[in-house]
């Protein structure tokens, strides 16, 4: 039974890179982070779909979802399909939109950043933030120059529908298809999913936001400068801009780095807190993109930032687990057009530890023995810490586990955690192919 985004419209305007708010979601047939914001992960090994049962202490997974108007049913997501790798746990958050929230951290930065290119750059950005989640693999990966043997295209760093059918894994999924659009300036923000560890900074649904402008040979004759070096010269005054606007006066710097669909490629850093922070990655998009999108007597510039990443240092929130918190506690400190407020802690509850030791097979991947964790404990579960592994005469190898179990809102008792602490070790042993010790 094939998925097929039948009809889409076009343009939700306000937000970000492609275009499925439709007006008939049935099934799809897709043919065959922002990439710059946050690194992919190194293993590579496939794990199959994970349909675990929510427990008592858990809100049920809803069987029906609605975004942007587009009724998704969770046997459409969560296939019976050999390369699907999509958890309840994930299924549960598309269409929650925090980023489509004005009162919440996320949507506060948001449309402080459109602010600023409201403010500098007005009635030239076009702005999306309702596209479908999700893309084909040729969207994904190939329309943005990944290599073919890149480690973000395994089973075991993205979330895949089917063999052509992904959770975007950045925001960048959209570029090409905006620029065929005909979009020359362009911001997109939405929901990224990612197969990634567990601790106060990670989680496998988050933010990004991506910024695009396209000049044209009248822009940059006459300027002295050579076409990129004019786009390049646009990009950093552009977002040095915009880190004064977010920060305030801060130290800055440049770093030269790589990206596969810019050259060149930088990260920008600002001296926070006494510390140097990467803020955002951009550069000078590569000319085939541009060509591939009809655009080949152009030259463009592109950026990708992490919201939660920034949200974090803006608003002092300690654990990323937070933003997805309903408490009120959370959610009544903060305000529409209110950037910075201090969030204020009101739990402050302590982490219960358990450790696990196993023997793992070749198969073995951290990312995977993550999913499943979080297919049992959800947001009860802070970090999954390798504190030990060894090799023995045999060249078995052993890892050994420590994972913390900590809420943001409650006290745990006793026999819950350990009740999800042998469900863990049950589900390791019985879908990870280890033994346990």
């Amino acid at each position: 039974m094939a998925f097929t985004f039948a009809q889409y419209t076009t343009l939700f305007t306000r937000s970000s890179l492609l275009f499925f708010h439709k007006i008939g979601f049935k099934s799809f047939t897709l043919s065959t982070p922002s990439f710059f914001s946050s690194s992919f992960s190194t293993s590579s090994s496939a794990l199959s779909a994970d349909k675990i049962h929510p427990h008592k202490w858990r809100q049920p997974v809803a069987s029906v979802l609605e975004l942007a108007g587009v009724k998704i049913t969770k046997e459409e997501i969560m296939r019976d399909d050999p390369t699907n790798n999509v958890p309840d746990t994930i299924f549960s958050k598309l269409g929650m939109q925090l980023h489509n929230r004005d009162q919440h951290p996320i949507g506060i930065l948001k449309n402080a950043i459109y602010d600023y290119f409201d403010t500098n750059y007005p009635n030239k950005f076009d702005k999306f933030d309702y596209l479908f989640p999700l893309v084909s693999v040729k969207q994904n990966f190939d329309d943005v120059l990944v290599p073919a043997d890149h480690v973000s295209r395994s089973y075991n760093d993205t979330y895949y529908v089917d063999s052509q059918t992904v959770l975007r894994c950045h925001t960048s999924a959209h570029q090409a298809e905006l620029l065929r659009k005909g979009h020359s300036n362009f911001l997109f923000t939405g929901d990224v999913y990612r197969r990634d560890s567990i601790d106060s900074t990670h989680y496998p649904v988050f933010h990004q936001m991506e910024g695009v402008r396209v000049f044209s040979p009248d822009d940059w004759e006459g300027s002295g400068a050579d076409a990129t070096s004019y786009a390049a010269g646009d990009l950093k005054k552009c977002l040095e801009g915009l880190a004064l606007h977010l920060f305030g006066a801060v130290e800055m710097r440049w770093v030269d780095t790589y990206f596969p669909f810019t050259n060149p490629s930088f990260e920008l850093e600002i001296y926070f807190q006494e510390n140097w922070m990467e803020v955002l990655g951009c550069g000078v998009t590569e000319q085939e993109i541009l060509k591939r999108s009809g655009r080949k007597d152009n030259v463009a510039w592109a950026f990708g930032l992490g919201l939660e990443r920034l949200a974090m240092v803006l608003f002092d929130i300690p654990d990323i687990r937070l933003f997805w918190s309903t408490d009120e506690r959370f959610t009544s400190q903060f305000s529409k057009g209110q950037l910075g407020v201090k969030f204020k802690p009101f739990s402050k509850y302590p982490p219960c530890y358990k450790d696990m030791s196993f023997w793992i097979s070749d198969s073995f991947t951290e990312n995977n023995l993550c999913e499943v964790v979080r297919g049992i404990a959800g947001d009860l579960v802070e970090e999954v810490k390798l504190i030990d592994n060894f090799t023995n005469k045999k060249g078995m190898t052993s890892h050994c586990y420590r994972i913390a179990y900590r809420s943001m809102e409650r006290s745990l008792t006793d026999e819950e955690i350990n009740d999800l602490q042998w469900r863990v070790r049950d589900q390791v042993e019985s879908k990870l192919n280890v033994v346990l010790r």
